[in-house]
């Protein structure tokens, strides 16, 4: 199965830092996908949450899990450099543990649905084997060109 680094990832997905929340994918394939998010105590939302304790946040797990299900949707997609991939619904969203700089949070994202321009995925994010998240997440495949426009005011 195939793996891919940073810079194959940045070829899939448009984020970019401090947002793009997957480091490397380790399997792929029509079925699932297995990806890596190295947390690190550079990460710019630890100095807020929290100065004393740095904790992952529980939404930016969940983004990481999300980004992970778009690399599977958008990475056979043949123009998906005109394409953009939506969040649109999280279900049975669950914490565990916390994730702390030094983690590597190992998700892995099986579809159980994909119809069209719609997957529904599960997933799993553990750090050393134990489960830390999981959810299922719905995206959605959109036109760029169609893709509501930013309030200009």
């Amino acid at each position: 199965m195939p793996t891919l680094d940073v810079l194959e990832i940045r070829q899939i997905l448009p984020h970019r830092y401090p947002f793009l929340l997957v480091d490397r994918i380790l399997e792929v394939d029509e079925t699932h996908i297995v990806g890596i998010k190295n947390v690190t105590a550079n990460e710019p939302h630890f100095p807020g949450h929290f100065p004393d304790f740095p904790v992952m946040p529980g939404v930016l797990i969940i983004e990481a899990m999300a980004q992970t299900a778009g690399i599977q949707v958008l990475r056979t997609i043949p123009d998906r450099d005109n394409k953009l991939v939506f969040l649109v619904s999280v279900d049975g969203a669950r914490f565990r543990k916390p994730v702390v700089p030094g983690d590597q949070l190992r998700i892995e994202m099986k579809v159980i649905r994909r119809k069209g321009m719609v997957a529904k995925m599960a997933g799993v994010a553990t750090v050393d084997g134990k489960v830390v998240a999981e959810a299922e997440v719905m995206c959605k495949l959109q036109d760029k060109s169609a893709a509501p426009a930013a309030d200009s005011e």
